[in-house]
């Protein structure tokens, strides 16, 4: 199956996944720290119910170890996001799209229910795994 792509003009995945292995030695030769997401989301959502309820984190065991916090890692998160953007805008690739050009020709485009299911059980899976990995 072909996968449609309208735009051939983005990044070399060579060139990225290089740059991306360039940022990953240098954060731990420069400072002592692996690169890693999971652990922002944990620490988000303790941010935000900590904003809502602060005597209900203050006894949550994760949090009593770890305190919610904007650190190093959530920002290394926010500049994923901002790199990303960056990126899509001078490769002329950024475009909005409701749903990606494989999943329409897979299961058409009125299935919003099971695009729903499907985006949470993978975000769930992904999740699991990364956390089960201490990461």
């Amino acid at each position: 199956m072909k996968i449609n792509s309208s735009s051939s003009n983005g990044w070399s995945p060579y060139l990225a996944g290089g740059l991306s292995g360039l940022v990953s030695i240098l954060s731990v030769w420069i400072a002592g720290q692996y690169l890693g997401a999971s652990t922002t989301f944990v620490r988000s959502a303790g941010l935000l119910e900590q904003f809502f309820s602060p005597e209900h984190v203050e006894k949550i065991e994760y949090f009593i170890k770890t305190t919610p916090k904007i650190d190093w890692q959530w920002m290394f998160v926010a500049g994923i996001f901002i790199g990303a953007m960056i990126a899509a805008m001078t490769s002329k690739s950024f475009r909005w799209q409701a749903l990606p050009d494989l999943w329409q020709q897979r299961f058409g485009t009125e299935s919003r229910v099971k695009r729903a299911v499907f985006a949470f059980a993978g975000g769930t899976i992904a999740m699991y795994g990364a956390r089960l990995a201490d990461g």
